[in-house]
C-alpha cells in the first residue's frame, strides 16, 4: 500500500511536469523504481492482476502519463479500504465498461458484498493458461454462492511459500502438475519468507512426492488453509498416499465445477458459526416469554418508561437474543448437544486442540475448572509463584500442595520474567530424591507473561517428561490466544508443542534414538521412554484479551491422551461446579464468531498487529523528541543473555535496523512477544501509574500494565495505523512539554528532578518466595511443598490471628529473629500476583519490598489493621497436629452437657 501511494504521488508529479513542458527525468526515474518494486510484489496477489500491471508498464513506456495517473489512481482507490474485494477481485474490475446494474460490487443498488478471498494455483502455466483457468472458474459462479474468490497462479514451490505468507487473503491452495522449485523473483524483501524452507525436507524432483511435502509445509505455516491436489499420477499409484493435509485430490482437473464447489465448501466449513447462527435465528422468532428474564425481547424496557435509554443505547438485537432457553434451536453450555457443541468442536479445530470448552466467567474460572478436574488433596503442583492469583486459589480449594518456582527477576524494571528450566528440573529432582515424584501431578506456567515473556513449551515439556513421563501441563495463555495464527509465534503455544511432541514420541525414529541412548550411545541427555510417556497438555486462554470476544469470553483447550479415559467425568463435574447455570449467550456467540474470524483472517490480523508494534518501536526510537524521554525495552533488557543463545538483542535499532526475530523464536529459552511494547518512562520523572492516568484523562488513551518506571503498550487486532499515529503524536507532545519545563527549571528544580529520576531507576529488590512455615509442611524431608488450604482456612478463626504493622519496626523485628507467618494472600498492583500466601514465612526482603512499593492498591492488606499473621499459639497447635479451631472451654462443656458431640 505504501508503494502504491508513493506511485500515485509520483505519477501525478510526472504528469504535471510533462504538461508544463518541464524536465521529466527525475520523476520518471522515481516512477520506474516504484513500478519495478510492484512488478516483484504484485504477482502474489490476484488484484490488480498481471494484465493490469502490464497495461501500466505500456502506458509508462509510451509516455501516456495522464492515462497512467488515472489508472493508478483507480487502483489505489480500490486498494484503500479493500474496496476491490467488494467488486469480486481483478476479474470483475478489469472491465470498466460494464454497466453499473450488472457489476457484482457495491456500485449495484442494494448490493451487500459477499466475503472475498483468493485461491492460489501452483503450476508452471503461462499467462494464456492462467487467464483460461480464471475464466473457467469464474464461469462456475452462481448467484447463490455465499462467497466470491479470484485466482492467482505462481510457477514454483518457493513462489508458493512466498505467496501464502505474503498474501493473507489466500484461503485455498491448489497444487497442480509440474512446477519448478526455485523462484525467479530476487526482490530482497521477499527472501526472508524462504527461510522457513528446509532443503532436506522438500524433494527437488517433480511429481507427487514434492506436492505431498509442500502440502505438509503449507499446513505448518498456515494450518487453516484448504489444500487441493491435482495430479496426473495414475490413480492406482496416488490412492492412499496424499495423507491428511489435503481436503481432496483431483485427476487432471477435468471438471472445474467440482473444484469450484469444493473450494466454496471448504471455506464455508470455517465460515459457519453454529451458535451465532442459532442465536440470530432465535432472535427472529416472535417469542412469548413465560419464564425468567423480563429483559428478554427488550419488553421490560419498552413497556415501561424509566429504562428505555438502556434499550436505546444498546439497540434491539442484543435484547432480542437474550433468553434463558436451551431449546428452540439453542443449546446448554453445561451439557451441549447442539450448536454450542458444534461451536466448541470448530474452536478445537482452529486452535489445534483435541477438545475445547467455552468459559463465560473468564480465564480465572477456566483455571479453577482445570485444576479441580486434575488434582486432588495432597497432590504436589509445581507453579510459578508470580502466576495469576486464580491458580493460587484453585490449588488451595483443591487441597493440593504447591511448590513455588522462582522466575528470574528484572530488578531495574520491577518485573519478573519466566522460570528457567534449570529451576524446574532442580525442584523435580529434589522431589524425586525424597521419594515424592509419584505425588507430583502438574506443572503450571504463564505463557506469555503480562510483560510478554514466552517460554519454549516443547523444550520445557520434553525435559520434564524425561523425569516424570505422566506430568500434566497447564499453560496459562490468557494473553497469548492470538499466537496460534502466525507461524513464528505458534511454535511457542501449548497446543502446537503438544502435537509436535506426540508425533515425535510416536515416531519410529524417536524409538530408535531412545534404544541407542539406553544402550549407552546416541543422544546425550535424558529422554522419555516412548512406552511410558503421555502427552497431557491444557491451555487456558482469555479470548477476549487478544481476539474478538465479549469481556469474560475464554476457552479451555485440551490435548490430553488420557482425557476420555481418566479425566472426562471429573472435568465435567468441575465445569458444573464453576460455571453459572445462566451463562451469557452473547459471550458464547462472540466466542463462536471470534473463532470464525481467526480461521479466515487471523493470520492477516496478527501479522498486521506485529507490524504496528514494530512501527511503534521504530517511531519511538527514531523520533528526536520522544527518544529523549522514552525508550523501548528490548529483548536484551528483559531476557538475560544466558537464555538468548541466538544473540538477538533487539527487534529494531536505529543504527542496525531490524533483528532476526525468527531465529530467536527457534533457539532461545525465552522470547519477547513482539506485540508487547514496553517503554521505559523514568527519564520523564513520572512513574508508570502517573503516565497511565495522564494518558486516559488528558488524551483518551487507555493502557493497563505499568511498573514503577515502565508502561506497557499492547497493539491488538483492533488497533489501526491511526491509533499508532495518534499515540506517537501524544508522546511527542508530552516530550515537548517536558523539554519546555526543563528549559525553565532552576538549579534546585533540576536537582529535584534528577533525584526523582534516580529514585525511579533504583527500585526495591524483588523478593523470591521464602518458605512455608513448618506447621504447614507435611514432613521434614526438606522439600518445599506446603499445605496452602490448611493455612487458608485456619485464618477463618479470628482467635488464630494477630496483626503486624507494615513498618520499619516489623522489619527490624524480623531481622532480629522474630518469625511472622502470613495468614492471607497479599497482592500488590502492580505487579499483580501474591507476594505472600497463607502459611508463608514473611522474610525481611518481602517487608522491605512492600515498604518501598509506590502503589495505591494492595489486595489483602488494610493499612488500619496491618498484615494478618498467625499467632504463636495457633502455629504451635498446627505444628502439633492439633485442631486449630480455638473453641472456648465453657462452650465445649455446655455442648457436652446438652448431649452434643
Amino acid at each position: 500500500m505504501d508503494t502504491w501511494n508513493d506511485l500515485l504521488l509520483r505519477t501525478t508529479w510526472l504528469k504535471e511536469f510533462a504538461l508544463a513542458g518541464r524536465d521529466t527525468a527525475e520523476p520518471k526515474e522515481k516512477v520506474a523504481k516504484s513500478l519495478d518494486t510492484l512488478a516483484s510484489l504484485e504477482p502474489y496477489w490476484a488484484y490488480p492482476g498481471q494484465a493490469r500491471m502490464d497495461r501500466l508498464a505500456r502506458l509508462f513506456e509510451r509516455g501516456e502519463y495522464a492515462d497512467l495517473a488515472s489508472e493508478i489512481a483507480e487502483i489505489a482507490r480500490l486498494l484503500i479500504g479493500d474496496a476491490y474485494r467488494e467488486r469480486g477481485g481483478a476479474i470483475h474490475t478489469e472491465d470498466r465498461g460494464q454497466p453499473r446494474s450488472e457489476r457484482p460490487g457495491p456500485d449495484r443498488p442494494g448490493h451487500r458484498a459477499k466475503p472475498y478471498f483468493e485461491v492460489l494455483f501452483v503450476d508452471g502455466v503461462d499467462a494464456y493458461e492462467h487467464d483460461d483457468l480464471r475464466t473457467s472458474l469464474a464461469a462456475c459462479r452462481r448467484g447463490s454462492d455465499e462467497t466470491i474468490y479470484d485466482v492467482l497462479a505462481v510457477p514454483s514451490l518457493e513462489d508458493c511459500v512466498i505467496a501464502v505468507l505474503f498474501n493473507p487473503t489466500i484461503q485455498a491452495v491448489v497444487l497442480r502438475y509440474n512446477y519448478a522449485f526455485h523462484t525467479q523473483n530476487t526482490h530482497p524483501a521477499l527472501r526472508r519468507y524462504l527461510k522457513v524452507i528446509s532443503s532436506d525436507s522438500l524433494p527437488t524432483t517433480f511429481g507427487l512426492e514434492r506436492s505431498i511435502a509442500l502440502g505438509r509445509l503449507l499446513k505448518h505455516l498456515r494450518p487453516e488453509l484448504d489444500l487441493y491436489l491435482v495430479t496426473d499420477t495414475p490413480l492406482a499409484s496416488a490412492a492412499g498416499r496424499i495423507g491428511k493435509d489435503f481436503r481432496r485430490s483431483f485427476y487432471r482437473l477435468e471438471q472445474f465445477m467440482e473444484l469450484h464447489l469444493s473450494i466454496l465448501k471448504g471455506v464455508r466449513a470455517r465460515y459457519e458459526a453454529p451458535f451465532f447462527d442459532a442465536v440470530r435465528a432465535y432472535s427472529a422468532k416472535p417469542t412469548g416469554v413465560f419464564h425468567a428474564l423480563p429483559i428478554a425481547r427488550g419488553k421490560s424496557m419498552t413497556s415501561g418508561h424509566w429504562a428505555r435509554d438502556l434499550h436505546d443505547f444498546y439497540g434491539p438485537n442484543i435484547f432480542l437474543a437474550e433468553t434463558s432457553a436451551t431449546n428452540g434451536g439453542l443449546d446448554s453450555l453445561l451439557q451441549p448437544r447442539g450448536p454450542i457443541k458444534k461451536a466448541q468442536e470448530a474452536a478445537a479445530r482452529a486452535f489445534g486442540a483435541r477438545q475445547t470448552f467455552f468459559a463465560t466467567n473468564g480465564t480465572s474460572t477456566a483455571n479453577k475448572i482445570v485444576l479441580q478436574a486434575l488434582i486432588q488433596p495432597s497432590d504436589i503442583v509445581l507453579v510459578d509463584r508470580d502466576c495469576h492469583k486464580s491458580h493460587h486459589y484453585a490449588i488451595m480449594l483443591a487441597g493440593a500442595m504447591p511448590v513455588y518456582l522462582d522466575s528470574y527477576p528484572l530488578q531495574e524494571y520491577s518485573m519478573y520474567g519466566g522460570v528457567p528450566i534449570a529451576e524446574i528440573e532442580r525442584q523435580l529432582l529434589a522431589l524425586k530424591a525424597a521419594g515424592k515424584l509419584d505425588r507430583v501431578r502438574m506443572l503450571i506456567l504463564t505463557n506469555c507473561t503480562f510483560d510478554g515473556i514466552t517460554y519454549d513449551p516443547e523444550m520445557v515439556m520434553r525435559r520434564v517428561l524425561a523425569i516424570k513421563p505422566d506430568m500434566v501441563f497447564l499453560w496459562d495463555e490468557a494473553w497469548f490466544a492470538f499466537a496460534r495464527f502466525t507461524p513464528t509465534l505458534r511454535q511457542r503455544t501449548g497446543m502446537d508443542a503438544a502435537e509436535r511432541l506426540r508425533d515425535m514420541y510416536r515416531s519410529p525414529e524417536y524409538r530408535e534414538k531412545f534404544r541407542d541412548a539406553q544402550a549407552g550411545g546416541g543422544q546425550t541427555g535424558p529422554m522419555a521412554d516412548p512406552d511410558e510417556v503421555r502427552i497431557r497438555v491444557y491451555s487456558t486462554q482469555s479470548t477476549h484479551k487478544t481476539l474478538t470476544s465479549l469481556r469474560q469470553g475464554s476457552m479451555i483447550h485440551v490435548y490430553d491422551e488420557d482425557f476420555e479415559q481418566k479425566v472426562s467425568p471429573a472435568f465435567h463435574e468441575a465445569f458444573m461446579t464453576h460455571t453459572s447455570t445462566s451463562p451469557n449467550y452473547q459471550i458464547i456467540a462472540s466466542l463462536d464468531v471470534g473463532r470464525r474470524q481467526v480461521e479466515l483472517e487471523g493470520y492477516q490480523l496478527v501479522e498486521q498487529t506485529i507490524d504496528l508494534a514494530m512501527t511503534l518501536r521504530a517511531c519511538v526510537n527514531n523520533h528526536p523528541d520522544i527518544s529523549r524521554f522514552f525508550s523501548v525495552l528490548r529483548p536484551q533488557h528483559m531476557i538475560p543473555a544466558e537464555f538468548r543463545p541466538s544473540g538477538l538483542d533487539f527487534y529494531y535499532d536505529p543504527e542496525q535496523g531490524w533483528g532476526n526475530m525468527e531465529r530467536a523464536w527457534r533457539m532461545d529459552e525465552f522470547t519477547l512477544d513482539p506485540t508487547r511494547v514496553t517503554l521505559s518512562v523514568a527519564s520523564t520523572g513520572m512513574d508508570g501509574d502517573t503516565l497511565r492516568n495522564m494518558l486516559i484523562e488528558k488524551y483518551d488513551i487507555q493502557i493497563n500494565k505499568t511498573s514503577r518506571n515502565s508502561a506497557l503498550f499492547m497493539p491488538n487486532i483492533g488497533t489501526t495505523r491511526g491509533d499508532v499515529a495518534y499515540l506517537i503524536e501524544v508522546l511527542a507532545s508530552i516530550s515537548r512539554d517536558l523539554s519546555d519545563q526543563i528549559a525553565t527549571e532552576s538549579a534546585a528544580d533540576r536537582a529535584r528532578r534528577c533525584a526523582r529520576v534516580e529514585s525511579l531507576l533504583e527500585g526495591p529488590p524483588l523478593p523470591n518466595f521464602s518458605r512455608f512455615h513448618a506447621a504447614f509442611r507435611p514432613d521434614d524431608t526438606g522439600t518445599p511443598e506446603g499445605d496452602l488450604r490448611r493455612a487458608f482456612f485456619m485464618a477463618y478463626e479470628q482467635d488464630n490471628l494477630e496483626s503486624a504493622p507494615l513498618s520499619e519496626r516489623t522489619l527490624a523485628a524480623i531481622r532480629e529473629g522474630r518469625e511472622f507467618v502470613s495468614a492471607a494472600f497479599i497482592t500488590p498492583y502492580p505487579p499483580g500476583f501474591p507476594v505472600l500466601v497463607p502459611g508463608q514465612v514473611i522474610s525481611a526482603e518481602i517487608i522491605a519490598y512492600l515498604l518501598a512499593l509506590d502503589v495505591k492498591e494492595i489486595h489483602g492488606y488494610n493499612p488500619k489493621d496491618g498484615l494478618r499473621v498467625f499467632s504463636k499459639a495457633a502455629l504451635k497447635r498446627a505444628a502439633a497436629g492439633l485442631s486449630t479451631h480455638a473453641v472456648p472451654e465453657a462452650r465445649t462443656e455446655n455442648q457436652t452437657k446438652a448431649g452434643k458431640p
